[in-house]
């Protein structure tokens, strides 16, 4: 089969031995070629348009621009874009952010390995995706009044609310997001402002009760 006919994929995650795991599971197929990778949401947005692969599958939690964040500038760009996200993230919130910017599925990277290869085929027909064990978490999607202020924050605050949850400065986010620190404090102050916390600490704890992190 060459590879006009097969599911030309580009792969997206930060860590070389899993994107080298995951391209020998999709390479064994008959109909899935794995095109480029990247290891970055920068390098993925402009890989997207160089190679213009049938299916983007994306890691969500990468340093720079985060997956979400690149998923959503390439949707803009081409809403025809099909992205299946896998994460290590496994809650509503974190889905409900990938269904609702356009993302055509979402798989944990618990069970990427037995469903990725299923997930790449659906992805490229035009449906929508949701791993098995994330189904308990389609079903909680929008029925917390906390979800609703979360869902307001841009994928840039939200990035900035995770990181904040789990106990990193201002500064270790300026460095991890290659933002200057006097940015961060503004996403900072927007942060708590539409979450209506006034603190680090109450600000972790709404974190933890959403499941954005693990106590």
């Amino acid at each position: 089969m060459s590879n006009m006919n097969k599911l030309n994929v580009l792969l997206v995650d930060d860590h070389e031995v899993v994107r080298a795991g995951y391209r020998r599971l999709l390479e064994v197929t008959e109909d899935i070629a794995v095109i480029a990778e990247a290891s970055s949401g920068e390098q993925a947005y402009q890989d997207y348009f160089k190679y213009q692969p049938d299916v983007l599958v994306m890691d969500l939690s990468m340093p720079g621009m985060g997956g979400l964040e690149a998923s959503m500038r390439i949707l803009a760009k081409d809403s025809t874009a099909r992205i299946l996200v896998f994460s290590v993230h496994e809650n509503e919130v974190f889905l409900t952010r990938a269904l609702d910017s356009g993302i055509s599925g979402y798989i944990s990277k618990r069970s990427a390995s037995q469903v990725m290869i299923e997930a790449i085929r659906q992805v490229a027909t035009g449906s929508v995706y949701v791993g098995q064990e994330m189904m308990p978490y389609l079903v909680k999607r929008n029925t917390t009044p906390e979800s609703d202020s979360v869902a307001g924050l841009t994928p840039r605050e939200f990035e900035v609310f995770h990181l904040l949850a789990d106990s990193k400065s201002v500064n270790d986010i300026a460095a991890i997001l290659h933002l200057s620190p006097k940015t961060v404090g503004h996403h900072c102050t927007s942060v708590k402002k539409k979450l209506g916390v006034h603190d680090i600490a109450a600000l972790t704890r709404l974190a933890i009760r959403m499941g954005v992190i693990t106590p």
